[in-house]
């Protein structure tokens, strides 16, 4: 596991690229004045849930909300000549574990090297191609349970070295991070480390492979985990898939992804998605999503969870979409079907700027 992040390192260092973003949304560069390259960044995402549940006593009893999946506000800007700043805090009470606004990214970039840059403080994990797409630019309005649960967490304070743009042939990210998230002091003297290398051999096609090595707690075994990506972009039509194996220590503490809660994991666990959307003349994209999440490879019993998405975004215009989503939820282990009430309808406006 070392040796493959150490061949990514060694494979960045040769390569020169401009720098690509590793905040939730991409920052805008400007030239001139530095005062002209202060922006405001941001978006909000009021959203109603229907969900179909159901209690102790097997009564069903749906459920329905309107909350915020995310309220985001911040600002990113350039310090001539070499330096950049990026800040952004999350304002939904639905999201913050205690309700309150809190800091989720937060860091200085160094970009005088043509061959890398790099940048220090909190930020997202460089794993992962769901996990890294910007939080505004989703295609369902929920990410893949995978990418939630294994992928966790999702933001960490460290240090990165990346570069590339999405038209590079090649372009990579490597960090070294605490590994205990968000809002938590480092809780052992180890550090993780995690990376991503993404390749664009076509103009319609990305391949993306990650890694990440770490120690979750204090006192426990080490955490692996191993994902690949293919995105397809042909004319209006989109193809993303991404497969995700993770094994070793976790901890429930960090969350389960944008506010989320954590599940109980196995040993080894690994889980997929594949999706494909149309985005037509009329500005509208249908939008259909499978998704396999294992939580224990290893069980007698091995317990399974299939997600069926169906959809469609309509786009206003470039800073306002509509997502329509409904989750079609199936549980299984290997003696039988276990189907649970827990399908769902969401709906969700949101607005950028």
């Amino acid at each position: 596991m070392k040796n493959l992040l150490y061949f990514i390192f060694y494979i960045a260092l040769l390569v020169p690229f401009n720098s690509f973003s590793q905040g939730c949304e991409e920052p805008e560069s400007s030239d001139g004045d530095s005062e002209k390259s202060i922006k405001i960044i941001g978006f909000i995402q009021p959203q109603y849930e229907y969900h179909f549940t159901e209690d102790e006593d097997n009564f069903i009893e749906n459920s329905n909300t309107f909350k915020f999946k995310r309220a985001r506000i911040g600002v990113t800007g350039q310090i001539p000549y070499d330096f950049s700043y990026y800040v952004l805090v999350e304002t939904s009470p639905f999201v913050s574990a205690s309700g309150y606004p809190y800091l989720i990214d937060a860091f200085v970039s160094y970009r005088r090297f043509e061959w890398a840059k790099f940048s220090m403080g909190s930020f997202k994990q460089p794993f992962g191609l769901e996990v890294n797409t910007s939080c505004s630019g989703l295609h369902t309005i929920e990410r893949s349970k995978a990418s939630d649960q294994f992928v966790s967490p999702q933001r960490d304070y460290g240090f990165m070295v990346f570069g590339g743009t999405k038209e590079s042939l090649l372009r990579y990210s490597v960090a070294i991070m605490n590994g205990s998230g968000l809002g938590h002091k480092d809780n052992n003297n180890k550090k993780d480390l995690s990376g991503r290398v993404v390749f664009h051999p076509l103009d319609f096609l990305n391949v993306g492979v990650s890694a990440r090595y770490g120690f979750p707690r204090k006192d426990t075994t080490n955490r692996t985990s191993f994902a690949g990506d293919i995105e397809v972009k042909y004319s209006n039509f989109m193809f993303q898939a991404e497969y995700i194996f993770d094994k070793g220590d976790y901890d429930p503490g960090s969350g389960g992804g944008c506010g989320g809660p954590a599940v109980i994991l196995g040993d080894k666990r690994n889980g997929w998605y594949a999706m494909a959307m149309y985005r037509t003349y009329f500005d509208l994209e249908p939008i259909i999503k499978f998704e396999s999440f294992i939580q224990d490879v290893d069980a007698d019993n091995e317990y399974k969870e299939y997600i069926a998405t169906i959809g469609v975004n309509y786009f206003f215009n470039d800073k306002t979409r509509l997502q329509a989503n409904y989750r079609y939820a199936m549980e299984k282990n290997k003696d039988a079907t276990a189907e649970i009430p827990n399908d769902a309808i969401l709906l969700q406006l949101q607005i950028k700027f």
